[in-house]
């Protein structure tokens, strides 16, 4: 739960995604940290701290998994259940711009959290409290002309990592360790997370062997990996490549580039437009609320207002 204090200030330490590798494996990672991008997505929305949490961590499972693929365009990472929370969505573009929100039943979430005591930080409500039976979908959509990639994992576990843990198991056959967090610093949202997978193959530029790491490199990456406590992934002053030494220096750790991230909506007012031409003028004019058509972004909560004239346009173009 975000602390009332004074708002966290920008570092160069937050908002990006570092890749490395363990040299004497070939283990590979990624070690994400959210800070004002966050933040800025969570305080668009009135969410509950718990929602709120949740949501925080889905953000940065986003970005390690799409740091982890190589692709043009947007991957997204959806859940949809039958709980209080219908709906979670993010998705994060090849240019690292960075969104998301959750749908939610206000009665129905608000009972769920009575029922667990209401303690957003001690017995902190999970995916089946929040999220009930569904699944959990990531897609990689690279555009028009390309095929879409999909995979879907039904909705099991304490929490979203132990989902998609699950997946990679069962339907990939990677041996994944996940670990996200996510909590308030200073008095805004943040959240954090570090993947290892074992893959067979070097990181480009490696003089790691091809093989798959054997298993007692595995499990010693594990050990390492779950040494990381909270903290010291959330914590802003703490850099990311000295954590990443203090976790695996007996391993030759090696990083690569950085990539920052933002937070940015896709959402415009000509793809609105083009949304609205594709509807029947009826309907449309049935929309209006005081004789504006207003239509708001789901993530980002932006509102967009066609008047009769911005509509006579729309449909004349």
């Amino acid at each position: 739960m975000p602390r009332q204090t004074a708002a966290a200030t920008p570092s160069s330490e937050s908002d990006l995604v570092q890749p490395f590798m363990l040299e004497s494996s070939g283990i590979r990672g990624d070690l994400v940290r959210l800070g004002g991008v966050a933040d800025h997505i969570i305080t668009r929305h009135a969410y509950p701290e718990p929602l709120a949490a949740l949501l925080c961590e889905m953000l940065a499972l986003t970005a390690m998994l799409s740091s982890m693929m190589k692709y043009d365009g947007v991957f997204s990472l959806q859940t949809k259940g039958d709980g209080p929370v219908g709906l979670m969505a993010a998705d994060m573009t090849s240019e690292g711009h960075l969104r998301g929100y959750a749908g939610f039943d206000a009665a129905k979430l608000a009972a769920a959290l009575a029922g667990n005591g209401g303690a957003p930080d001690e017995g902190r409500p999970g995916v089946a409290e929040l999220l009930g039976a569904g699944y959990l979908a990531f897609t990689v959509d690279q555009g028009p002309g390309t095929e879409r990639y999909q995979g879907i994992v039904d909705l099991s576990g304490p929490a979203l990592a132990d989902c998609l843990q699950h997946y990679f198991r069962q339907s990939e056959q990677i041996q994944t360790g996940l670990t996200v967090v996510s909590g308030g610093t200073r008095g805004a949202w943040t959240s954090a997370g570090l993947i290892l997978q074992r893959v067979p193959g070097p990181a480009p530029g490696s003089n790691a062997p091809a093989d798959p790491p054997d298993e007692d490199a595995w499990r010693r990456a594990m050990i390492l990996q779950a040494s990381c406590t909270e903290d010291e992934l959330l914590d802003p002053e703490l850099p990311v490549n000295e954590l990443l030494y203090r976790l695996f220096h007996e391993e030759g750790v090696r990083v690569f580039r950085r990539r920052p991230l933002d937070a940015r909506c896709s959402c415009s007012r000509e793809r609105l437009k083009k949304t609205l031409r594709a509807m029947p003028r009826a309907e449309i004019e049935d929309l209006k609320l005081d004789g504006k058509v207003i239509v708001t972004c789901e993530f980002c909560n932006r509102r967009y207002r066609f008047d009769g004239a911005a509509l006579d346009r729309i449909y004349a173009s």
